[in-house]
């Protein structure tokens, strides 16, 4: 168990140093193209449903912080009944837009924070489910911590589509009285295709 804490403390601290380095690089560096002060939107997927914000921390670089439901099936096998069930997620995720000087240059749209990104997601799922799950089952809490990279596009004045893939790690929160059969450490995957509106 300590080592695995050990792992994960590792993890964390790369993460975040190479974001600080990816910080200090892009303030270093003159640039004219920016992100937006702050842009707010709701956005949906095949998964669930997020209102989000973006706030600017440098030219390039933005804060990302959202709220929203995220979408499942439970089934106990594959050939009993099913549940569809919606959990809370809280993510906090800072955003490197990476090519905005590069489409300005090529007169492509950078509003709304229209762009490549690269990104480290964070987002915790608390114990709570919108939905019916039998009594002797338990959603346990999580947190996933995910670099991803995707893009995202403006098409028209509001409306934004926005994809992104990543490989990322995960922890599950034991509870008292409730038995993981499974490890509470592992692989996550960020795998999304969204559609948004933009305020």
């Amino acid at each position: 168990m300590w080592s695995k804490l050990l792992i994960f403390n590792q993890i964390i601290k790369q993460l975040f140093f190479g974001l600080a380095l990816l910080l200090f690089i892009n303030t270093t560096n003159a640039q004219d193209a920016s992100v937006e002060k702050s842009t707010y939107g709701i956005q949906t997927g095949f998964l669930g449903i997020w209102a989000h914000n973006e706030s600017k921390l440098s030219n390039s670089i933005a804060l990302r912080s959202e709220l929203g439901l995220d979408a499942g099936i439970y089934s106990e096998n594959f050939v009993g009944s099913r549940s569809f069930i919606m959990v809370p997620a809280l993510t906090l995720e800072p955003r490197w837009y990476y090519n905005l000087n590069k489409r300005v240059s090529k007169q492509r749209r950078i509003d709304g924070n229209s762009g490549n990104f690269i990104s480290i997601k964070t987002t915790y799922h608390p114990d709570m489910v919108i939905g019916s799950l039998p009594e002797y089952t338990v959603f346990i809490s999580d947190i996933t911590i995910i670099p991803t990279w995707g893009i995202r596009r403006n098409v028209g004045k509001h409306f934004t589509y926005e994809t992104g893939i990543g490989i990322g790690y995960y922890h599950l929160f034991k509870k008292d009285n409730v038995i993981i059969f499974d490890d509470r450490n592992g692989v996550a995957v960020n795998l999304h295709l969204r559609l948004g509106y933009r305020f």
